[in-house]
Protein backbone atom coordinates (compact mmCIF):
# COMPACT_ATOMS: atom_id res chain seq x y z
CA UNK A 1 0.00 0.00 0.00
CA UNK A 2 1.18 3.41 -1.46
CA UNK A 3 0.74 6.43 1.66
CA UNK A 4 1.25 9.98 1.75
CA UNK A 5 1.81 11.30 5.12
CA UNK A 6 1.74 15.10 5.35
CA UNK A 7 3.26 17.15 8.19
CA UNK A 8 6.77 17.93 9.36
CA UNK A 9 7.41 18.08 13.10
CA UNK A 10 7.50 15.44 15.92
CA UNK A 11 3.78 13.62 15.68
CA UNK A 12 4.61 13.14 12.32
CA UNK A 13 8.08 11.91 12.64
CA UNK A 14 6.25 9.46 15.43
CA UNK A 15 3.83 8.62 13.09
CA UNK A 16 6.46 8.16 10.04
CA UNK A 17 8.28 5.74 12.23
CA UNK A 18 5.30 3.44 13.14
CA UNK A 19 3.61 3.28 10.04
CA UNK A 20 7.02 2.40 8.22
CA UNK A 21 6.89 -0.44 10.49
CA UNK A 22 4.35 -1.88 8.07
CA UNK A 23 4.39 -5.28 6.32
CA UNK A 24 1.31 -3.70 4.52
CA UNK A 25 3.34 -0.31 3.33
CA UNK A 26 4.74 -0.63 -0.13
CA UNK A 27 6.29 2.96 0.05
CA UNK A 28 5.69 5.99 2.08
CA UNK A 29 5.93 9.56 0.70
CA UNK A 30 5.83 12.34 3.39
CA UNK A 31 5.50 16.18 2.62
CA UNK A 32 7.01 19.03 3.94
CA UNK A 33 8.60 16.37 6.14
CA UNK A 34 11.67 17.21 8.15
CA UNK A 35 15.15 15.19 8.28
CA UNK A 36 13.84 12.44 10.83
CA UNK A 37 11.01 11.43 8.52
CA UNK A 38 13.47 11.46 5.51
CA UNK A 39 14.49 8.15 7.44
CA UNK A 40 11.09 6.37 7.08
CA UNK A 41 9.83 7.86 3.73
CA UNK A 42 10.43 9.75 0.87
CA UNK A 43 9.98 13.56 0.92
CA UNK A 44 8.36 15.24 -1.89
CA UNK A 45 7.32 18.74 -2.33
CA UNK A 46 3.54 19.50 -2.45
CA UNK A 47 3.03 22.78 -1.47
CA UNK A 48 1.39 23.82 1.82
CA UNK A 49 -2.87 24.17 1.52
CA UNK A 50 -2.66 23.20 -2.45
CA UNK A 51 -5.81 20.79 -2.53
CA UNK A 52 -5.20 20.39 -6.44
CA UNK A 53 -1.36 19.73 -6.15
CA UNK A 54 -2.29 17.12 -2.76
CA UNK A 55 -4.71 15.43 -5.12
CA UNK A 56 -2.59 15.11 -8.44
CA UNK A 57 0.20 13.79 -6.18
CA UNK A 58 -1.98 11.15 -4.96
CA UNK A 59 -3.52 10.41 -8.55
CA UNK A 60 0.33 10.21 -9.93
CA UNK A 61 1.86 7.44 -6.83
CA UNK A 62 -1.53 5.72 -6.42
CA UNK A 63 -2.32 6.39 -2.91
CA UNK A 64 -4.02 4.27 -1.66
CA UNK A 65 -3.88 6.25 2.05
CA UNK A 66 -3.60 10.17 3.07
CA UNK A 67 -3.10 10.41 6.70
CA UNK A 68 -3.20 14.03 7.81
CA UNK A 69 -1.04 14.90 10.63
CA UNK A 70 -1.85 19.06 11.54
CA UNK A 71 -5.12 20.08 11.90
CA UNK A 72 -5.23 23.37 9.82
CA UNK A 73 -5.59 21.11 6.19
CA UNK A 74 -8.17 19.79 8.26
CA UNK A 75 -10.10 22.73 9.41
CA UNK A 76 -9.39 23.70 5.40
CA UNK A 77 -11.45 20.83 4.33
CA UNK A 78 -8.56 18.55 2.72
CA UNK A 79 -9.92 15.57 3.67
CA UNK A 80 -13.20 16.27 1.86
CA UNK A 81 -11.67 17.07 -1.24
CA UNK A 82 -9.38 13.83 -1.39
CA UNK A 83 -12.42 11.51 -0.41
CA UNK A 84 -14.33 13.33 -2.90
CA UNK A 85 -11.96 11.79 -5.48
CA UNK A 86 -12.14 8.23 -4.52
CA UNK A 87 -9.19 8.23 -1.52
CA UNK A 88 -9.13 7.01 1.46
CA UNK A 89 -8.08 9.42 4.38
CA UNK A 90 -7.10 9.29 7.89
CA UNK A 91 -8.69 12.59 9.39
CA UNK A 92 -12.30 13.89 9.48
CA UNK A 93 -13.88 16.45 7.28
CA UNK A 94 -13.96 20.07 7.69
CA UNK A 95 -17.39 19.84 9.49
CA UNK A 96 -16.53 17.72 12.33
CA UNK A 97 -12.97 19.43 12.41
CA UNK A 98 -14.83 22.15 13.76
CA UNK A 99 -14.13 20.61 17.09
CA UNK A 100 -10.98 22.30 16.82
CA UNK A 101 -11.02 25.21 14.67
CA UNK A 102 -14.04 26.39 16.48
CA UNK A 103 -13.91 26.63 20.40
CA UNK A 104 -17.71 27.88 20.54
CA UNK A 105 -18.37 25.09 18.08
CA UNK A 106 -17.50 22.56 20.65
CA UNK A 107 -18.70 24.41 23.31
CA UNK A 108 -22.39 24.58 21.83
CA UNK A 109 -22.08 20.89 20.66
CA UNK A 110 -21.80 20.17 24.36
CA UNK A 111 -24.30 22.49 25.64
CA UNK A 112 -26.84 20.02 22.79
CA UNK A 113 -25.69 16.65 24.02
CA UNK A 114 -25.06 17.84 27.80
CA UNK A 115 -21.95 16.85 27.75
CA UNK A 116 -19.81 18.07 30.99
CA UNK A 117 -17.56 21.15 30.51
CA UNK A 118 -17.52 24.32 32.30
CA UNK A 119 -19.96 27.01 31.92
CA UNK A 120 -19.03 28.91 28.92
CA UNK A 121 -20.50 32.40 27.10
CA UNK A 122 -19.28 33.55 23.30
CA UNK A 123 -18.74 36.89 22.59
CA UNK A 124 -17.69 38.86 19.00
CA UNK A 125 -16.87 42.25 20.46
CA UNK A 126 -15.06 43.37 23.49
CA UNK A 127 -17.74 45.69 24.38
CA UNK A 128 -20.61 42.97 24.91
CA UNK A 129 -17.64 40.71 26.31
CA UNK A 130 -15.51 42.69 28.94
CA UNK A 131 -19.14 43.52 31.28
CA UNK A 132 -19.78 39.59 30.82
CA UNK A 133 -16.07 38.97 32.95
CA UNK A 134 -18.14 39.87 36.26
CA UNK A 135 -20.13 36.82 35.71
CA UNK A 136 -17.23 34.46 36.14
CA UNK A 137 -15.50 35.10 38.95
CA UNK A 138 -11.08 34.75 38.99
CA UNK A 139 -9.39 33.00 37.85
CA UNK A 140 -11.42 33.14 34.50
CA UNK A 141 -9.96 31.68 31.05
CA UNK A 142 -10.69 33.74 27.93
CA UNK A 143 -10.12 31.77 24.84
CA UNK A 144 -9.62 32.95 20.99
CA UNK A 145 -12.17 30.79 19.23
CA UNK A 146 -10.00 30.18 16.28
CA UNK A 147 -6.67 27.93 15.48
CA UNK A 148 -4.21 29.88 17.37
CA UNK A 149 -1.46 27.22 17.11
CA UNK A 150 -2.19 26.16 21.13
CA UNK A 151 -1.46 29.95 22.03
CA UNK A 152 -5.17 31.16 22.40
CA UNK A 153 -5.97 30.45 25.12
CA UNK A 154 -5.42 33.11 28.59
CA UNK A 155 -6.20 32.08 31.78
CA UNK A 156 -6.64 35.70 34.20
CA UNK A 157 -5.93 36.29 37.87
CA UNK A 158 -7.27 39.81 38.08
CA UNK A 159 -9.87 41.54 36.41
CA UNK A 160 -7.28 43.73 34.57
CA UNK A 161 -5.33 40.69 33.22
CA UNK A 162 -8.66 39.67 31.69
CA UNK A 163 -9.75 42.69 30.16
CA UNK A 164 -6.31 43.13 28.60
CA UNK A 165 -6.84 39.72 27.29
CA UNK A 166 -9.90 40.32 25.50
CA UNK A 167 -8.74 43.13 24.27
CA UNK A 168 -6.16 41.38 22.75
CA UNK A 169 -7.71 38.70 21.27
CA UNK A 170 -10.09 41.33 19.41
CA UNK A 171 -7.54 43.42 18.67
CA UNK A 172 -5.31 40.45 16.73
CA UNK A 173 -3.03 39.09 18.90
CA UNK A 174 -4.17 35.79 17.69
CA UNK A 175 -4.79 36.75 14.11
CA UNK A 176 -8.61 35.68 12.77
CA UNK A 177 -8.33 33.15 15.58
CA UNK A 178 -9.63 35.80 17.84
CA UNK A 179 -12.16 37.71 15.51
CA UNK A 180 -14.49 35.62 18.21
CA UNK A 181 -13.98 34.76 21.71
CA UNK A 182 -15.08 32.03 24.39
CA UNK A 183 -15.67 33.16 28.28
CA UNK A 184 -15.42 30.35 30.28
CA UNK A 185 -15.16 28.88 34.15
CA UNK A 186 -12.07 27.76 34.95
CA UNK A 187 -12.18 24.66 36.29
CA UNK A 188 -10.19 23.24 39.34
CA UNK A 189 -8.40 19.38 38.78
CA UNK A 190 -5.47 17.37 37.07
CA UNK A 191 -5.54 17.63 33.05
CA UNK A 192 -5.19 14.61 31.22
CA UNK A 193 -5.55 13.43 27.55
CA UNK A 194 -7.67 10.73 25.95
CA UNK A 195 -7.41 9.24 22.33
CA UNK A 196 -9.98 7.65 21.14
CA UNK A 197 -10.49 6.01 17.36
CA UNK A 198 -13.44 6.69 15.17
CA UNK A 199 -14.52 5.45 11.92
CA UNK A 200 -17.95 7.52 11.61
CA UNK A 201 -19.79 5.33 13.74
CA UNK A 202 -17.67 3.03 16.08
CA UNK A 203 -15.50 4.40 18.52
CA UNK A 204 -12.40 2.64 20.47
CA UNK A 205 -10.02 3.86 23.35
CA UNK A 206 -6.83 4.35 21.96
CA UNK A 207 -4.62 5.39 24.99
CA UNK A 208 -4.12 7.76 27.51
CA UNK A 209 -1.30 10.43 28.27
CA UNK A 210 -0.27 13.89 30.47
CA UNK A 211 1.66 16.21 28.78
CA UNK A 212 3.64 19.71 30.37
CA UNK A 213 2.88 22.75 28.87
CA UNK A 214 4.31 25.50 30.74
CA UNK A 215 7.91 26.23 29.86
CA UNK A 216 9.78 26.07 33.07
CA UNK A 217 10.25 23.31 35.57
CA UNK A 218 7.60 23.02 38.55
CA UNK A 219 5.04 23.95 36.00
CA UNK A 220 6.15 27.57 35.58
CA UNK A 221 6.57 30.00 33.07
CA UNK A 222 4.53 30.57 29.58
CA UNK A 223 2.51 27.96 28.12
CA UNK A 224 4.29 25.65 24.99
CA UNK A 225 2.96 23.31 23.02
CA UNK A 226 4.28 20.70 25.31
CA UNK A 227 7.21 20.25 27.02
CA UNK A 228 7.23 16.44 27.49
CA UNK A 229 4.81 13.59 28.06
CA UNK A 230 4.08 10.54 29.12
CA UNK A 231 1.78 7.35 28.60
CA UNK A 232 0.22 5.87 30.15
CA UNK A 233 -1.74 8.51 32.37
CA UNK A 234 -2.48 6.52 35.94
CA UNK A 235 -4.91 9.24 36.59
CA UNK A 236 -7.08 7.77 33.89
CA UNK A 237 -7.80 4.68 35.63
CA UNK A 238 -10.36 1.73 33.73
CA UNK A 239 -13.58 3.83 35.91
CA UNK A 240 -12.14 7.21 34.55
CA UNK A 241 -12.00 6.27 31.13
CA UNK A 242 -15.64 4.54 31.15
CA UNK A 243 -16.93 8.08 32.34
CA UNK A 244 -15.15 9.73 29.94
CA UNK A 245 -16.70 7.26 26.68
CA UNK A 246 -20.19 7.12 27.99
CA UNK A 247 -20.14 11.42 28.66
CA UNK A 248 -18.05 12.64 26.56
CA UNK A 249 -16.90 10.87 23.11
CA UNK A 250 -19.76 8.85 22.83
CA UNK A 251 -22.01 11.44 22.67
CA UNK A 252 -19.96 13.56 20.62
CA UNK A 253 -19.67 11.00 18.21
CA UNK A 254 -23.38 10.55 17.96
CA UNK A 255 -24.23 13.80 17.67
CA UNK A 256 -21.96 14.83 14.56
CA UNK A 257 -23.08 11.54 13.29
CA UNK A 258 -26.80 12.53 13.68
CA UNK A 259 -25.74 15.95 11.96
CA UNK A 260 -24.98 14.19 9.06
CA UNK A 261 -21.21 14.64 9.56
CA UNK A 262 -19.89 11.57 11.11
CA UNK A 263 -16.31 11.83 12.05
CA UNK A 264 -12.91 9.97 10.85
CA UNK A 265 -9.77 9.70 12.33
CA UNK A 266 -8.42 10.33 16.08
CA UNK A 267 -10.41 12.09 18.69
CA UNK A 268 -8.21 13.83 21.10
CA UNK A 269 -10.05 15.16 24.34
CA UNK A 270 -8.08 17.55 26.98
CA UNK A 271 -9.80 16.60 29.85
CA UNK A 272 -10.17 18.19 33.31
CA UNK A 273 -10.41 15.83 35.78
CA UNK A 274 -12.85 17.21 38.72
CA UNK A 275 -14.13 16.57 41.89
CA UNK A 276 -17.44 15.80 39.96
CA UNK A 277 -15.44 13.69 37.65
CA UNK A 278 -14.07 14.57 33.83
CA UNK A 279 -14.51 17.59 32.33
CA UNK A 280 -14.23 18.11 28.57
CA UNK A 281 -11.54 21.09 28.53
CA UNK A 282 -11.02 21.24 24.15
CA UNK A 283 -11.05 18.46 21.54
CA UNK A 284 -8.17 17.95 19.38
CA UNK A 285 -9.31 16.38 15.84
CA UNK A 286 -5.55 14.85 15.16
CA UNK A 287 -3.00 13.15 17.65
CA UNK A 288 -1.09 15.16 20.10
CA UNK A 289 2.39 16.33 19.87
CA UNK A 290 4.50 15.36 22.11
CA UNK A 291 1.50 12.76 23.12
CA UNK A 292 1.78 10.88 19.88
CA UNK A 293 5.01 10.08 20.47
CA UNK A 294 4.21 8.26 23.76
CA UNK A 295 1.70 6.58 22.23
CA UNK A 296 3.76 5.63 19.12
CA UNK A 297 6.39 3.74 20.90
CA UNK A 298 3.32 1.69 23.27
CA UNK A 299 1.42 0.86 20.40
CA UNK A 300 1.80 -2.96 19.38
CA UNK A 301 -0.15 -3.15 16.27
CA UNK A 302 0.04 -2.25 12.77
CA UNK A 303 -1.10 1.20 12.36
CA UNK A 304 -1.38 1.31 8.45
CA UNK A 305 -4.11 -1.55 8.61
CA UNK A 306 -5.65 0.15 11.51
CA UNK A 307 -5.45 3.77 9.82
CA UNK A 308 -6.94 2.05 6.52
CA UNK A 309 -9.55 0.52 8.00
CA UNK A 310 -10.58 3.41 9.92
CA UNK A 311 -10.35 5.45 6.64
CA UNK A 312 -12.84 2.70 5.24
CA UNK A 313 -15.80 2.58 7.97
CA UNK A 314 -14.16 -0.64 9.32
CA UNK A 315 -13.02 -0.05 12.97
CA UNK A 316 -15.75 -2.81 14.24
CA UNK A 317 -14.28 -5.46 12.35
CA UNK A 318 -10.51 -4.86 13.63
CA UNK A 319 -9.43 -6.30 17.03
CA UNK A 320 -8.75 -4.02 19.67
CA UNK A 321 -5.67 -1.68 20.00
CA UNK A 322 -3.20 -3.27 21.71
CA UNK A 323 -0.48 -1.35 24.06
CA UNK A 324 2.76 -2.16 25.94
CA UNK A 325 2.13 -2.50 29.19
CA UNK A 326 5.57 -0.54 30.06
CA UNK A 327 5.68 3.60 30.58
CA UNK A 328 7.10 5.53 27.04
CA UNK A 329 8.31 9.59 28.30
CA UNK A 330 9.07 11.87 25.55
CA UNK A 331 11.68 15.04 27.17
CA UNK A 332 11.31 18.20 24.33
CA UNK A 333 14.53 19.84 23.72
CA UNK A 334 14.08 23.53 22.31
CA UNK A 335 15.51 26.69 21.35
CA UNK A 336 16.52 29.09 22.93
CA UNK A 337 14.05 31.80 22.75
CA UNK A 338 10.91 29.55 22.75
CA UNK A 339 8.34 30.03 23.40
CA UNK A 340 8.83 33.46 21.82
CA UNK A 341 11.22 33.53 18.91
CA UNK A 342 13.86 30.56 18.59
CA UNK A 343 17.44 30.79 18.06
CA UNK A 344 17.53 28.92 14.98
CA UNK A 345 20.56 27.35 13.05
CA UNK A 346 22.56 25.83 15.72
CA UNK A 347 24.22 22.31 15.12
CA UNK A 348 22.81 19.29 16.45
CA UNK A 349 25.12 16.22 16.82
CA UNK A 350 25.15 13.18 18.78
CA UNK A 351 21.71 11.59 17.97
CA UNK A 352 23.07 8.30 17.26
CA UNK A 353 25.06 8.14 20.40
CA UNK A 354 21.90 8.83 22.42
CA UNK A 355 19.48 6.46 20.29
CA UNK A 356 22.06 4.15 21.60
CA UNK A 357 21.14 4.63 25.18
CA UNK A 358 18.48 2.99 24.30
CA UNK A 359 16.03 6.12 23.36
CA UNK A 360 14.18 7.02 19.93
CA UNK A 361 14.82 10.80 19.05
CA UNK A 362 11.97 12.44 16.63
CA UNK A 363 12.90 15.52 15.10
CA UNK A 364 9.94 18.25 15.01
CA UNK A 365 12.04 21.43 14.19
CA UNK A 366 15.37 20.13 12.39
CA UNK A 367 16.65 20.91 8.54
CA UNK A 368 19.38 19.59 7.23
CA UNK A 369 22.43 22.18 5.45
CA UNK A 370 24.99 21.45 4.50
CA UNK A 371 24.66 17.76 5.55
CA UNK A 372 24.51 18.91 9.15
CA UNK A 373 21.24 19.05 11.24
CA UNK A 374 20.43 21.83 12.53
CA UNK A 375 17.37 23.73 14.45
CA UNK A 376 15.04 25.14 12.65
CA UNK A 377 11.99 25.50 15.06
CA UNK A 378 10.80 25.97 18.74
CA UNK A 379 10.30 22.61 19.70
CA UNK A 380 13.59 20.89 17.98
CA UNK A 381 13.25 17.24 19.22
CA UNK A 382 11.63 14.98 21.22
CA UNK A 383 13.93 12.57 23.26
CA UNK A 384 11.89 9.23 23.75
CA UNK A 385 12.61 6.41 25.86
CA UNK A 386 10.70 2.73 27.26
CA UNK A 387 10.41 1.26 30.38
CA UNK A 388 8.79 -0.66 33.04
CA UNK A 389 7.54 1.86 34.97
CA UNK A 390 7.96 5.52 34.52
CA UNK A 391 10.81 6.06 37.13
CA UNK A 392 12.88 3.78 34.41
CA UNK A 393 11.16 5.64 31.48
CA UNK A 394 12.27 8.97 32.46
CA UNK A 395 15.97 8.02 33.58
CA UNK A 396 16.51 6.69 30.11
CA UNK A 397 15.39 9.72 28.36
CA UNK A 398 16.94 11.56 30.55
CA UNK A 399 20.27 9.61 30.24
CA UNK A 400 19.89 10.26 26.53
CA UNK A 401 19.15 13.49 26.31
CA UNK A 402 22.55 14.09 27.95
CA UNK A 403 24.22 12.53 24.97
CA UNK A 404 22.85 14.58 22.85
CA UNK A 405 24.90 17.51 21.56
CA UNK A 406 22.91 21.00 20.99
CA UNK A 407 24.32 23.70 22.32
CA UNK A 408 21.59 25.65 21.99
CA UNK A 409 19.08 23.87 23.27
CA UNK A 410 17.04 23.63 26.62
CA UNK A 411 14.70 21.08 28.52
CA UNK A 412 12.70 20.69 31.63
CA UNK A 413 13.83 18.08 33.96
CA UNK A 414 10.66 17.51 35.67
CA UNK A 415 8.72 15.33 33.07
CA UNK A 416 6.09 13.35 34.98
CA UNK A 417 7.18 15.30 38.12
CA UNK A 418 3.33 14.68 39.37
CA UNK A 419 2.86 10.97 38.71
CA UNK A 420 6.16 10.28 39.96
CA UNK A 421 5.53 12.03 43.19
CA UNK A 422 2.40 9.70 43.72
CA UNK A 423 4.16 6.53 43.02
Amino acid sequence: MNVLLLGSGGREHALAWKLAQSPKLTKLFASPGNPGIAEHAEIVEIKDGDHRATIDFCLKKTIELVVIGPEAPLVDGLADNLRTMGFAVFGPNKEAAQLEGSKGFTKDLCAEANIPTARYERFSSAEAAIPALANFGLPVVIKADGLAAGKGVVIAETSADAEAAVEGMFDGNFGKAGAEIVIEEFLVGEEASFFALVDGETVVPFGTAQDHKRVGDGDTGLNTGGMGAYSPAPVLDDKSIDRVMTEIVKPTVETLANRGTPFNGVLFAGLMLTESGPQLIEYNVRFGDPECQVLMMRYKGDLVELMYAIAQGELGGMEKPRFSADSAMTVVMAAKGYPGTPEKGCKIDKIEAAEAKGAKIFHAGTASEDGKLVASGGRVLNVTAMGKNLKKARDAAYSAIEKVDFADGFYRSDIGWRELERS
